[in-house]
C-alpha cells in the first residue's frame, strides 16, 4: 500500500515473539494484495476497473471495509470520501508530489467524485459504479485497517505488548512496556518543524492517527496545496496544518483525521465521538496546537 510497516513488541519468549512477528506481516503482505491500488491484480484494482461496467462480487472482508467507508462518508458529511481517486489524480497526487491542474480538469474530476456513486449490495455482497470513471482510492483507511488487522494477528498469537505503525502516522499501542505503566509514548511532531514535538501521548490499548499539510504539499501561485482534499469542493483543504486523533481502532483514528482537517476545529468539535481525543494545529500565531475541550 506504498506505506512501511514496523512492529516492537516486548515479552520473555522470543521465539513466539519473532513468531508472531512473522505472522503480522504475512497479513499485511496479503491486504497489499487486497487493498493495493497500485497493484492491478488485486481485488480493489478489480473492482476499479470492472464496477463501472458491471457489479463487481467482493470478499466479505472487502464488502464490510466499503460499507464502513460508506459510514465514515456519512457521518462526515462527505468530507471523507472513498472515491476521491479522479481528484488525487488530476492534481497529481497519486504516485507524485502534485501539481496545480487547471479548472476544467477539476470540474471533470469531479463528476466522477461522491460516495453515493458508489452502489452496495448486500444480498449479493457486490459493488458497482453508477457512471464510468468513478475510482476508490484506499488512502485514507488503508493504513488503519492493516494495523489494526497485524495487532489481531499479535493477540492471537500471545503477544500482549507491542507497538505498531503504518508509516509512522498510524501507530497502535497494545498494553504497555517495561517502567511506562501509562503505555507507549509517542510523540506527535511539530507541524512547522518535524526535528521537535508538540504533544506526547501514551497509547495503552489505544490508537493514534495524524494527518497533516506537511506530508505532501507542492507550492504555487503564492499557495500551499496539500495532499488532503475536500471532495466537495475539488479544492486540497485549507486552514488546519495538522490533526491527531486517539482512538480504540486506528481503522477510526485514520479515518476520522481527514474530515475533522478537511471541516476544521468548530465542526470537530460538535462532532467527535466521545471516546475520541483530538489535538488540532492550526495557524501558528493565532491559534497554537492544543487538544479539543
Amino acid at each position: 500500500m506504498g506505506s512501511t510497516y514496523t512492529i516492537a513488541v516486548w515479552g520473555t519468549d522470543r521465539i513466539r515473539m519473532e513468531a508472531a512477528v512473522d505472522a503480522a506481516f504475512d497479513e499485511v503482505r496479503q491486504l497489499d494484495d487486497l487493498l493495493s491500488n497500485y497493484k492491478p491484480e488485486s481485488e480493489w484494482s478489480e473492482v476499479n476497473r470492472d464496477a463501472a461496467r458491471k457489479p463487481v462480487r467482493v470478499s466479505p472482508e472487502m464488502f464490510q471495509l466499503l460499507q464502513d467507508c460508506q459510514r465514515y462518508s456519512r457521518e462526515s458529511e462527505g468530507a471523507f470520501d472513498i472515491t476521491v481517486g479522479p481528484l488525487m489524480k488530476v492534481w497529481g497526487f497519486y504516485k507524485g508530489t502534485g501539481h496545480l491542474p487547471h479548472r476544467p480538469e477539476i470540474e471533470a474530476a469531479m463528476t466522477k467524485v461522491g460516495y453515493r456513486h458508489m452502489v452496495l449490495d448486500p444480498a449479493n455482497r457486490t459493488v458497482r459504479f453508477d457512471r464510468p470513471g468513478v475510482e476508490i482510492d484506499p488512502g485514507g483507511i488503508g493504513k488503519g485497517y492493516a494495523v489494526d488487522r497485524m495487532v489481531d494477528v499479535l493477540r492471537r498469537n500471545g503477544v500482549t505488548v507491542a507497538l505498531v505503525a503504518g508509516s509512522g502516522s498510524s501507530i497502535y499501542g497494545m498494553g504497555a512496556p517495561p517502567g511506562q505503566p501509562k503505555g507507549w509514548p509517542v510523540k506527535i511532531k511539530d507541524p512547522w518543524d518535524e526535528r521537535k514535538s508538540v504533544a506526547e501521548v501514551f497509547l495503552k490499548d489505544m490508537s493514534l492517527s495524524t494527518s497533516g499539510s506537511y506530508e505532501k504539499f507542492f507550492r504555487a501561485e503564492g499557495k500551499i496545496y496539500a495532499h488532503i482534499m475536500d471532495p466537495r469542493t475539488g479544492y486540497p483543504a485549507q486552514g488546519t496544518v495538522s490533526v491527531s486523533v486517539l482512538a480504540p481502532r486506528t481503522l477510526d483514528s485514520e479515518a476520522w483525521a481527514k474530515p475533522f482537517f478537511v471541516n476544521g476545529r468548530q465542526w470537530a468539535v460538535k462532532h467527535r465521538r466521545k471516546d475520541f481525543s483530538v489535538f488540532f494545529c492550526e495557524d501558528r500565531m493565532e491559534k497554537p496546537c492544543a487538544w479539543l475541550q
